[in-house]
């Protein structure tokens, strides 16, 4: 058996499409409630080698996905440059206030030290326990969605104080991106040297602006990060997921050098398939929302997915991340549509 999803970022169809998905790795898995009550905390998680392994293994156990994604997150990055980040339970992500002066590159390998490790451990436990044609996926946050966080402190709904920052401090910002390219560049590239064989950069927050900041902060950053992860391995496929960009998807999806296209749950799949499939692999792009509802509306839009997307390769993957409270059983339901004889 071949890497399925290796096979189709380069381009080659099958009967069948490779399948994962964004965050499957989560709290709707009781095995994975019950190691994060162990762990105590989030970051303890991502940190410890072989809570990471086993977080990222228990999806593939259970459902036998097509590709294992490493178990971390993006804000790793702003705390590997010195600003430290909690994650508050009923809250999400806290960071501490940014302080240009104190953030630095210079400790960016140390700290990611069990990361890389994961890494290596994921790849031997996929090989011992049979799984040796699982794709591994490395990932990070790109810099405009990570510097929100970094600027606003927290998740944020309007954006306000980022943008204060993005538009009445664009040489403090420009600086901040710049960083974060280096940063991220680094960072993908030791993913692949620990044992990642695709990476997929998440712009999640690619609907917050449009015009010259879209095409300087998303596309222009996108572009040098995978410029710089290509010329140290040329061959590794890059996902690009710019969640929301609407009328800049093309431009990104042409200029930032990606090798395949994640499409969120807004786009028409009639679109998606003649304007963006007929240019590249694209993956996507079931609603969480639907796969948390299940039943009659599951099966439609899974179907309809499938057929309309068949004739180019594809990954089926969701719009979105899974919802934490998304029955197990409305999982096994998409997987056993996609793979029916």
């Amino acid at each position: 058996m071949t890497k399925n999803i290796l096979n189709t970022l380069k381009k080659i169809n099958a009967d069948k499409p490779p399948v994962w998905f964004m965050r499957q790795a989560g709290r709707y898995l009781p095995e994975y409630r019950a190691l994060r009550q162990k762990a105590g905390d989030f970051l303890t998680m991502c940190y410890t080698p072989e809570y990471a392994c086993e977080v990222t293994m228990q999806p593939i156990r259970r459902f036998g996905f097509d590709a294992a994604i490493l178990f971390c997150d993006i804000l790793v990055i702003p705390d590997a440059l010195g600003q430290t980040v909690n994650f508050v339970p009923n809250k999400g992500p806290v960071l501490d206030p940014i302080d240009f002066k104190t953030l630095s590159l210079e400790n960016l390998h140390s700290h990611m030290a069990p990361v890389y490790e994961a890494i290596k451990l994921i790849r031997s436990q996929l090989d011992k326990e049979g799984f040796k044609d699982t794709t591994l996926i490395g990932f990070a946050g790109s810099p405009f969605t990570v510097a929100t966080y970094m600027i606003e402190g927290s998740g944020t709904k309007d954006f306000m104080k980022f943008k204060k920052f993005l538009y009445g401090q664009p040489e403090e910002f420009e600086a901040l991106i710049n960083l974060l390219v280096e940063a991220t560049a680094q960072y993908l590239i030791a993913q692949i040297d620990a044992g990642a064989e695709v990476v997929q950069l998440f712009e999640s927050w690619a609907g917050a602006v449009g015009g010259e900041a879209f095409e300087k902060y998303i596309i222009e950053a996108n572009r040098k990060i995978i410029a710089t992860v290509k010329t140290a391995h040329p061959d590794i496929p890059v996902i690009g997921f710019p969640k929301a960009a609407g009328y800049y998807l093309k431009d990104y999806m042409h200029k930032t050098g990606i090798d395949a296209l994640g499409c969120d749950f807004t786009l028409p799949l009639p679109f998606i398939r003649d304007e963006l499939q007929s240019v590249m692999p694209v993956q996507g792009n079931l609603d969480p929302g639907i796969l948390y509802a299940g039943g009659e509306m599951l099966d439609r839009q899974v179907r309809e997915i499938l057929f309309t997307l068949k004739d180019k390769p594809y990954i089926f993957n969701l719009g979105h991340g899974i919802h934490k409270e998304t029955p197990i059983a409305h999982v096994e339901r998409v997987l056993s549509l996609i793979r029916e004889d």
